[in-house]
């Protein structure tokens, strides 16, 4: 691809959580995520507000070879008029930062729809439910003898 000053590169590996810095993650453990993938990525970026983006599939990060991630490349003009960011630092701390809400609330809404229990028209899901709690089988009786 030709070299173009006003692109940003972004790639999800910066945003994972189980990555050092050293390792390349570029952003604070706050604004990191599990699991980062190009999608995800992508739906952050469009939550902050930049417009001007365009996602590579398929693509290895020089230092990861063996991952095939993907990349985004996003308009370094385009961020400057959505969000006001001057840096490449600070545009990927907002990122992060609205990646890992996303994340969060997603995690929050399985929560709640687990507790709540199975729909009113799904007949399977109720007869896989447990009606009464199980007793653990790994209780000391009191018949043993003891050595």
């Amino acid at each position: 691809m030709d070299h173009n000053p006003d692109r940003l590169c972004v790639w999800p590996g910066y945003f994972d959580t189980k990555l050092s810095r050293r390792s390349g993650r570029r952003v604070p453990k706050d604004a990191s995520v599990v699991k980062p993938d190009l999608e995800g990525l992508f739906m952050a970026a469009r939550e902050v507000g930049l417009k001007k983006i365009k996602r590579e599939v398929g693509t290895s990060h020089p230092s990861r070879p063996h991952g095939r991630e993907g990349r985004l490349w996003v308009s370094a003009s385009g961020a400057r008029e959505a969000i006001g960011s001057g840096s490449k630092e600070e545009l990927l701390q907002l990122i992060g930062g609205q990646w890992r809400q996303m994340q969060r609330n997603e995690r929050q809404m399985a929560a709640q729809q687990s507790a709540s229990g199975p729909k009113a028209g799904d007949t399977r899901a109720q007869t896989q439910r447990k009606s009464a709690p199980q007793r653990s089988s790994f209780k000391k009786r009191s018949s043993f003898k003891k050595r």
